[in-house]
Parts: structure tokens; sequence; C-alpha cells
């Protein structure tokens, strides 16, 4: 049915091949779900871990106090690989997403690990972080789609984009803010999922009096790169979000190009504009940009095995640190500077930013990291491990480095997606086979 202009929430989807012209008449059409004009949804206070690296500026730290004891609550298979972090709405409701005929974003019940919900999308879901807002709404793309459920699985929302949605954060004004690995950026509505301001194309309008029978690209073009960071893979990763400011930071990798750039684009006074934009990621990049606390200084890897510190003002380089490794995934950036870089070819490294120049500030060699190490208060932080020929849960003093406790995860093999700190200090990992592995603290 129709309301207002807006089409109600349904499976229609355009063809493929349709010109992108078409796309920019159907992407005004948002898929709305009942609800108002009034954003009444919170984003709520942080706890539980809304996004795929807990906030907005991919902070991957958490402020509930962690647990020094930690024991193994539950685990279970989803059926199908995982390759996102899983996030946990503010009242512990997990959810991840996967790729099965039926079933392609999960939810499960934190105390029971009982299914509460699964429903089916397109394919390339499984690539598509999720989001979770104050109200237990969950936000994830798939092909060609945004897509919002309520905290039961029921349809809200459902709008085209070009493209897979590769990041998803909110806006310091509530929106949402999604950004497809083909470069196109929205703002839209959490409420009804419409356009706040008009698309952006990170790799420019097409020009169709050149290209008059251009195509709309395939939704999945290049999300085998992304992992990766490569070429064929535009944009990669999550952005960070400046709440306080309306400033993001992307990496996009323009066709054509030697290397990859870090992009500072501006959400205000409706409509999204580029600040300034810095080529430096040599060989691209799978690392997620994350803010310090502040929002003086964006952190990002490259895969020349680089860690790199960049002014958010301007895009000045300020310092360059060489790891061993290339990272991978998220940068752990604590309150208070603490900085702790992942890689499943790296091990356990924390670093402090002394402004021109970077400093070690404990390292362990002998930790072979398998996953996203995450910090809490209290001095607290987890991470995955190779220990012998499986999988532990490292529980660590940040300040030191030092192990505090060490879990099993029984049967897991391979690497995990992340780590996710729930609102009373449950750890949360999924490993990329597909198994959930829950642990609570220890009373």
């Amino acid at each position: 049915m129709r309301s207002g202009g807006v089409l109600a929430t349904s499976r229609w989807r355009p063809s493929r091949i349709r010109a992108a012209a078409v796309l920019a008449a159907v992407g005004a059409l948002a898929l709305a779900g009942c609800g108002t004009d009034v954003d009444d949804i919170t984003v709520g206070p942080g706890k539980g871990w809304p996004a795929a690296y807990h906030d907005g500026r991919n902070g991957a730290t958490s402020p509930v106090t962690g647990a020094k004891k930690i024991a193994l609550s539950w685990t279970r298979p989803v059926g199908g690989p995982i390759a996102e972090a899983v996030t946990l709405g503010p009242d512990g409701q997990l959810f991840v997403t996967t790729r099965l005929p039926n079933c392609a974003i999960f939810s499960f019940q934190m105390a029971t690990g009982r299914k509460r919900f699964c429903n089916a999308l397109e394919p390339s879901a499984i690539s598509a972080p999720s989001l979770v807002d104050g109200m237990t709404n969950v936000y994830v793309g798939d092909d060609s789609h945004v897509n919002s459920f309520n905290y039961l699985g029921q349809p809200r929302w459902r709008t085209t984009v070009a493209g897979t949605p590769v990041s998803v954060q909110f806006t310091g004004d509530g929106n949402l803010l999604t950004i497809t690995q083909t470069g196109q950026v929205d703002v839209l509505s959490r409420q009804t999922g419409e356009r706040a301001v008009p698309t952006v194309q990170l790799l420019g309008e097409p020009d169709f009096l050149d290209n008059p029978n251009l195509a709309w690209p395939a939704a999945g073009q290049g999300l085998d790169e992304c992992a990766t960071g490569g070429p064929q893979c535009p944009v990669a990763n999550i952005s960070a979000v400046d709440a306080a400011t309306g400033r993001f930071f992307v990496t996009l990798w323009q066709p054509g190009k030697p290397t990859a750039a870090l992009v500072a684009l501006h959400y205000a006074g409706n409509k999204i504009q580029r600040d300034w934009s810095a080529e430096l990621l040599s060989g691209g990049s799978a690392t997620s940009p994350a803010l310090s606390a502040d929002g003086t200084t964006v952190y990002v890897g490259d895969n020349s095995k680089r860690l790199i510190a960049v002014d958010t003002s301007d895009g000045r380089t300020k310092w360059v640190k060489s790891l061993e490794w290339a990272p991978r995934g998220g940068i752990s950036v604590s309150s208070d500077g603490l900085i702790i870089p992942a890689g499943d070819e790296g091990h356990l490294l924390a670093l402090r930013d002394k402004g021109d120049v970077p400093e070690i500030a404990w390292e362990r060699k002998d930790l072979a990291l398998r996953g996203l190490p995450v910090q809490t208060a209290g001095s607290t932080g987890y991470t995955t491990a190779a220990i012998g020929d499986g999988l532990n849960l490292i529980t660590f003093d940040t300040r030191s480095g030092a192990t505090i406790d060490s879990d099993i995860l029984p049967g897991a093999e391979g690497t995990t997606t992340g780590t996710s700190i729930g609102a009373k200090g449950e750890v949360v990992v999924a490993t990329r086979i597909g198994e959930l592995f829950v642990f609570k603290p220890e009373t």
C-alpha cells in the first residue's frame, strides 16, 4: 500500500540493470512502516554494544566496568558464517548477520541464548554491520537496501540505496548515517527511513551524457575485497563520527588512484560537504578509522603495516607507527588515550599518543590476536587469542597488559569477528565459521 507517496514495507526491488538515473528517482522513495514525523526514539546511553565498535567514534571501549573473572554462559551455532561483530541492545538482546536462505539476521536473548527472531534478507546482509538504538530497534543493510526492525523482528521500514551499506552509524542529531561500498552516503530518519539530506556519491555523480546506458552496479560488487581493503571495494570500513561537530571520516579508494584516502566530510545545515581528503593509505585500508576522545585526532591503519594519526582539522599526518602486521578491523582507543590496534596476523600491543610520536605502553608478543581487543572501565580489556590449537578469551589489565584470566572457547576455530561488551559486563564473541560464545561475570 501507499501512504503520502511513501512506499509501505515490502520486498519491492528494482532491476539490477536499471540505469543509475533510475536510482536517483527511486532513492527518494523510502520504504516506511507505521510512525510519525516526530523522532522520539532515543539512541540510548551507550550501554551494551550498539555498534560494531561500540560508538560513533569507533572507540571499541565500553563505559561498563569489566569483570576480572568471567565464565562461559552459553554457546550456539547460527548455521552459517559470520563476518561482522555482534551488536547488543541496552537490555542485552543480541543481533548478528549471516548468509542463510531464510535467516540473514538473527536475534538472541542474552540470558539463555534463545532465539528471539530471524529474518530473511538479501545475501549481502552478511557484509553489513548492524546498529541498535535505545529502544532496541535494529538497523542493517543488504543488497541495495537499508532495513529497520523492532526488537521483535517486525519490519519498520526499508529504503533503497546503491550497493550494500558497509557502514551504519548514528549522527549527532539522532539520524542514521549509511555508506555503501560503492560510496553512496545517505542520512536517513530512524523513524521512517526517509532521506534527511540529498544523497552524496563519493566516487562522483555519473555523467549520463557521456554514458547514457550506464547501469546500476551489482549490489555485491567488490564486497569480497572489503575485508582486506582492496581496490575493488572503494569504501571498505565503518566511518567514524564526531557527534559534536557533525564531521565523519571515511576510507576511500578512488578507481585508478595508486593509494586510498582518508576523507573528512561534514553533515550540517541540511547537507553533506567534503572538508578534506588525504591520500595516505598505502595498499588500501581494512581498518575502520577511530577518533580520540577529544575529537582532534583520527587513527587509521593501512596495508603497508602502518598505524597513522591524522589531525582532524586539516588531514595533516601527526605521526606514523610501523607495525609488524597489517592492522585489520578496529582500533580500540580509550578515553585516556590508550590505543590498541587489531589484526589477526598481529599480537597484543598498546600505544600512547605523545602528540608528535607514539610510545609503546606495553607489548605482549606471546598473545597472537584472533579478534578485536576492547577496553572497559576498571582498567580491564578482553581479546581472543590463539592458545595451542584453539582460541581463548583473554582478560587483561589495560595498564600493564598482564593476563588476568583466560577462558577457553570450546571447539572454536579460526578467528572471531569482534568482541562485544554487554550492559551487565557480559562478553560476547562470534567466530567467522558461525558460532556464538557468551561469557558472564562470575559472582
